[in-house]
């Protein structure tokens, strides 16, 4: 144990850019996520991915609609 090199200090600095978007992160989510397996993970993020591409494709066939002054 005496041969081992002890490592160097971490820089525990606080980053305000990381602390600012952490406010933004939802870690219940990234915790739910975490217990799945990478099988599910894709399953999901799968399943997701064809919800998302439906939306789009109705939002492009939905006909333009216009208001009162004639504007679309």
């Amino acid at each position: 144990m005496a041969d081992r090199e002890i490592p160097e200090a971490i820089d525990r600095t606080v980053d305000p850019v990381v602390e600012a978007y952490k406010r933004d992160v939802d870690r219940t989510l990234l915790r739910e996520n975490l217990k799945l397996t990478p099988e599910q993970r894709v399953i999901k993020f799968e399943q997701f991915m064809r919800g998302f591409n439906e939306l789009r494709g109705a939002a492009r066939r939905k006909p333009a609609t216009s208001d009162a002054d004639g504007d679309t």
